[in-house]
């Protein structure tokens, strides 16, 4: 490693790899601040992203700020620095929802397998499109179910029966949205309408993919069509492979701890050459959610649905750039702080920052 300072290049870069991150419907709902006294990374909401009816409670604008905080651990680790994390750490600030600090060094960080998942940031897509059959290895499901209890949450592969109980629930939920006129004009509001230049958020049409054709797999459908037999079809997965995320408790912190946990579990999935996407619909139903419960008595609580399988990558989606997603904190005596704040040690160098479009 080469001794090098913590500047303005690798504050874009980290802060590039954080908003690479998913969130729904690529709302991007973070902003960052930094603290130039100790380089540490402040994650508040973004204003104006919230989805009021889909997300009333705020817990998938969560969901995804805990996403873009495990990205963030990532590319710290990735060049060297040892971050430490903390959710929710003001009472007193409660929109101050994380923070990152880089502190000392480290050897590059790795998953179980000995592999940095930094580059698995870059290459992680949503894929709304036919996977093929292949099974997902027993050995790589076990090796995501301890991604997840990393950060704090269960992941559990539905098998057989189960599978289609959870996928009835989902097209409950894909129905409920879909005739609902607040929840589906908001949808909507997200979806790209050709315009030039696109937008740096939400959904271009490229990224929604097609319908199941067999009607067996309820993908949500951003348009929120009544008649769905005018949207595009293709033929599905007979046997999808879907897990469901879960954590002990239901409270914010639980909900930044599943955003961190499902952005970890999806990385290592790319780093296995799966694909991924996200079934959230059964869980912005309070009843629909409570009842993906795997067993009677269940006490875990539902986060989200994840489909996993090998198939096409998906389309990338916009990002905004790092420095509409950032601010830097005055210091004492009203000092602006300066983006190059030098943090001086020992750290791999600095690579381009991905920012124009990635994730999804």
């Amino acid at each position: 490693m080469e001794s090098t300072t913590f500047g303005a290049a690798l504050l874009e870069t980290c802060v590039s790899a954080a908003v690479a991150a998913p969130s729904i419907h690529n709302t991007q709902p973070w902003h960052f601040g930094l603290d130039p006294e100790t380089v540490t990374f402040e994650v508040r909401a973004a204003p104006g992203t919230g989805l009021p009816h889909l997300d009333p409670t705020g817990r998938a604008l969560l969901l995804s700020v805990g996403a873009c905080v495990f990205n963030l651990r990532v590319a710290l680790t990735h060049f060297g620095w040892s971050p430490v994390t903390r959710l929710l750490p003001s009472p007193g600030d409660p929109g101050l929802l994380a923070t990152v600090r880089p502190t000392g060094l480290t050897a590059r960080a790795t998953d179980e397998r000995g592999a940095d998942l930094y580059e698995a940031i870059w290459r992680r897509h949503s894929s709304r499109f036919p996977f093929v059959g292949r099974p997902v290895p027993e050995a790589v499901r076990a090796e995501l179910g301890a991604a997840a209890r990393t950060e704090g949450a269960s992941l559990c592969f539905a098998e057989g029966t189960d599978t289609l109980r959870l996928l009835r629930l989902t097209a409950e939920a894909e129905r409920r949205n879909r005739f609902d006129a607040d929840r589906a004009a908001e949808g909507r509001r997200w979806v790209h309408r050709d315009l030039e230049p696109a937008p740096a958020t939400g959904l271009p049409r490229s990224a929604l993919g097609p319908q199941d054709a067999r009607e067996r797999l309820p993908l949500r459908d951003f348009t929120a069509q009544r008649h769905t037999e005018r949207l595009p079809a293709r033929p599905f997965e007979a046997v999808p492979v879907i897990a469901l995320l879960t954590t002990r408790h239901d409270r914010r912190v639980d909900w930044l701890h599943a955003g961190q946990a499902l952005e970890h579990v999806w990385l290592a999935a790319t780093a296995h050459g799966l694909r991924a996407s996200v079934m959230h619909q059964a869980v912005e139903w309070d009843d629909l959610r409570d009842a993906l419960a795997t067993a009677p008595g269940d006490t875990a609580h539902p986060q989200l649905l994840i489909r996993l399988g090998y198939g096409p990558e998906g389309a990338a989606t916009p990002r905004r750039a790092p420095g509409r997603v950032r601010t830097l904190r005055t210091g004492e005596g009203g000092r602006t702080a300066q983006a190059d704040q030098p943090m001086t040690g020992q750290a791999g160098s600095t690579q381009q920052a991905h920012h124009a479009t990635t994730g999804g």
